[in-house]
């Protein structure tokens, strides 16, 4: 069964996070986030932050992404 997990940034839903296999799919909800949409990630707290990035500077995170079309 797959879980979602709610992300939020100063407030603003960004969007979620849902539970896949062992690591968490992005899913983006505002539009300042759509670059990270459907991007794969180990953790739950490495989608927080890279979404917190993103929406804080504008700019991709450094760390690895494995993105899903």
């Amino acid at each position: 069964m797959h879980r979602s997990h709610v992300i939020e940034v100063s407030g603003r839903f960004a969007g979620a996070a849902i539970s896949c296999g062992g690591a968490f799919r992005f899913v983006a909800v505002d539009p300042q986030a759509e670059e990270l949409d459907h991007s794969l990630w180990p953790s739950l707290p490495d989608v927080q932050r890279a979404v917190a990035h993103l929406m804080h500077t504008g700019r991709l995170p450094d760390a690895p992404v494995d993105a899903v079309p």
